[in-house]
């Protein structure tokens, strides 16, 4: 039997409808090698079906089978026979026994939102992005954090610190508005944002105030108080600070600037994602107010930490009675910094959260998803984990039905992923880590080099396959796509093969012998893998850097990498062209020793693409018949990256029996397909 003829997926050509409905009717198809097998069935936990033949077409013949469904999920695989061979097919491809980890997953009504599905995404550190309203930036000494005082810092292309928390560059939402006709000149559909609501880091994972977004990122029209003074580190003293994230004109200024950021956004066709940290909160947080922010202002009850009659009290775990001024709380990881928020004693806590929850994707805000942070690790047993999520989903989904629900997760995804909780997740196991391995052999914060890893073609089809298919076919067309973002190195820094951070090695080495035509590579794979490649702000421009604090370097605005800026734009521009990377199907063509290629593929539209990344040329045969592609045509030339560059010079290239012969230069990406691009046009 031609076993790489056989093919099955989850689209919407082997799935119809890809996302059903509780107690529907769905279509299921199954493709084999044209005239070569005699039976294929379809193998449920009620029994095995046999599957008719409903249609031919090239190279294949095509199986279906109607099914009723219920409420509960449906999974599934196939058998297919030739004369006494058996083999069986699941998520993982072909095997020789049923596996039953890599069954077909189908759940009736579950569906994530078709806005997602391959989006073009952004993600924007505020901070360092673009600083619009310089009548609100931090003021040196505004108050007291980690250690000490918080610093403005001059020289908007300066490194950050090694200890970066409490320096702030001025970048605002002020600053996005400004720079919109860029990003939307670039291609993005979503803007992802690190947390925006108040808080006294320039990471903001340490939220101070659910409600509000922080005034230093919209607007301050009532500023008065003082700094502290040199040597005076309490901040019941920082009264500018306290005005400034406390007074409700300032709060309500900034909500309403908000606002008007997503009224612009949507006015352009464009979405935008929070980040919901829920896990834990902030020790300047008004529910703790450790800080004695909050104490004396007008408006606020006592926090947690300063009175044990705090209405509060409940939203933490304290180990000892020792109020007033309570240190003994538990802190995430022991952070006293971030105090875990205790969801399994507080009901009220819950039912605030989901109103959070709600509040921000429902009018007048109207965002459009949360990223949940560290989702995880929120309550203290994974049972309660659960419980919440599906709290969660059924709040946000009821308010806003078009709402993307994406998780920040390491590790398997499947226990979240079963169509009540999360709609997806940052997708580092199925597209971050495998893709740096194979490209570069670094690990994804610089902090190890596999060398064989590096082109290792086995070890990276194995791992595509295996955690692409821990996720349900619509979660992987919404998972988060990144090569870099801000927990970890820049992809461009991974080129240069320098194991370490920048306490060690100082910010310039993370510039020095990059490679940018392997960062091309990566751009390729990005933009034509499944899922919503993510781009990470500044990684179009050029931008280095390890891993954090030394990744939040700001956007280099007059600085740019002008050609890695235009091959980014040209790559987006393919994307989203072209359905089949948007929700078409997937299959690994070919792979050895640093050369991949593989193909998108649906109704109307081939993709083929073919990497190389070896110093050296190379001569690749590509089995493109398997994507579906004619036994004799053209392929047209959308796009060919080599060392020096990149063209998108129209070039035709010969399929002849099935076959692609390229002879791909060094370093190279090669896009391909067989929609004649002036046709498309037309």
């Amino acid at each position: 039997m031609k076993e790489e003829a056989l093919f099955c997926d989850g689209t919407g050509e082997y799935v119809i409808p890809p996302q059903p409905e509780e107690d529907s009717v769905v279509t299921l198809r199954f493709r084999t090698a044209r005239e070569e097998a005699d039976g294929v069935c379809l193998v449920t936990d009620t029994g095995t079906f046999s599957m008719e033949k409903d249609e031919t077409k090239g190279y294949f013949d095509y199986y279906a089978i109607q099914w009723k469904l219920k409420e509960e999920a449906f999974s599934y695989y196939f058998s297919i026979t030739k004369g006494e061979e058996t083999l069986y097919y699941g998520r993982n491809g072909v095997s020789r026994e049923p596996v039953d980890y890599y069954r077909f997953v189908l759940v009736p009504g579950f569906s994530t939102p078709d806005w997602a599905k391959g989006a073009v995404m952004y993600q924007i550190y505020t901070d360092r992005f673009c600083n619009g309203d310089t009548g609100n930036d931090v003021e040196t000494r505004e108050y007291f954090y980690i250690g000490d005082y918080s610093s403005k810092v001059a020289d908007w292309y300066q490194y950050p610190n090694s200890m970066g928390v409490r320096e702030f560059y001025g970048g605002d939402l002020q600053g996005v508005l400004d720079k919109l006709d860029y990003l939307q000149g670039l291609g993005v559909e979503v803007l992802y944002f690190n947390p925006l609501f108040v808080s006294p880091s320039n990471h903001k994972y340490d939220i101070q105030d659910y409600d509000y977004i922080d005034p230093h990122y919209g607007r301050i029209v009532a500023d008065e108080g003082e700094v502290l003074q040199e040597g005076v580190t309490e901040n019941l003293y920082a009264t500018k600070y306290q005005k400034r994230t406390g007074d409700r004109r300032n709060l309500e200024a900034s909500n309403q600037l908000f606002i008007r950021l997503v009224e612009e956004l949507h006015k352009r066709g464009m979405k935008i994602i929070l980040d919901g940290v829920f896990n834990h909160c902030g020790s300047f947080n008004k529910w703790m107010d450790r800080e004695r922010i909050y104490e004396g202002q007008e408006g606020y009850q006592p926090g947690a930490y300063v009175s044990a009659d705090s209405p509060y009290r409940s939203y933490f775990r304290f180990f000892e009675e020792a109020w007033p001024y309570n240190y003994h709380y538990d802190g995430w990881w022991g952070h006293d910094t971030l105090p875990k928020l205790n969801y399994e004693e507080s009901v009220k806590l819950e039912n605030y959260i989901l109103k959070v929850a709600v509040k921000w994707v429902s009018p007048p805000f109207n965002a459009d998803g949360w990223r949940l942070d560290v989702a995880a690790d929120l309550g203290r047993s994974n049972e309660y984990n659960h419980q919440f999520w599906k709290k969660f989903r059924k709040a946000v989904k009821h308010a806003n039905p078009n709402a993307l629900i994406l998780a920040e997760h390491y590790g398997d995804p499947r226990e979240w992923l079963k169509g009540d909780e999360w709609d997806t997740v940052m997708n580092y196991d199925a597209f971050m880590e495998p893709v740096t391995w194979f490209l570069t052999g670094m690990e994804k914060h610089s902090d190890e080099e596999r060398p064989e890893l590096r082109g290792n073609g086995d070890h990276f089809a194995g791992a595509m396959l295996h955690h692409m298919s821990n996720m349900l076919t619509p979660s992987l067309q919404v998972a988060m796509n990144e090569l870099s973002n801000h927990d970890h190195s820049r992809f461009l820094t991974r080129t240069n093969h320098m194991v370490g951070r920048v306490g060690q090695l100082g910010s310039k080495a993370a510039e020095e012998y990059v490679n940018k035509a392997i960062m091309r590579e990566a751009v390729v794979m990005q933009m034509t893998w499944v899922g919503a490649p993510t781009v990470y702000y500044g990684d179009e421009a050029g931008v280095c850097g390890f891993t954090d604090p030394d990744n939040r370097r700001t956007y280099p605005w007059g600085r740019e990498d002008r050609e890695l800026l235009e091959f980014h734009r040209d790559m987006i521009a393919i994307h989203k062209a072209y359905t089949a990377l948007k929700t078409g199907s997937l299959l690994l063509l070919h792979w050895e020793n640093n050369i991949l290629s593989y193909g998108r593929f649906g109704k109307d539209e081939r993709i083929i693409v073919v990497l190389n990344n070896r110093e050296t040329l190379a001569r690749v045969t590509v089995p493109v018949w398997k994507a579906e592609v004619a036994e004799k045509c053209r392929l047209y030339r959308l796009m060919y990256t080599y060392a020096e560059g990149y063209t998108r010079e129209a070039e035709e290239y010969l399929v002849e029996e099935g076959e692609l012969v390229v002879n791909m230069g060094a370093y190279s990406a090669l896009v391909l397909t067989d929609v004649c691009p002036e046709e498309k046009k037309g």
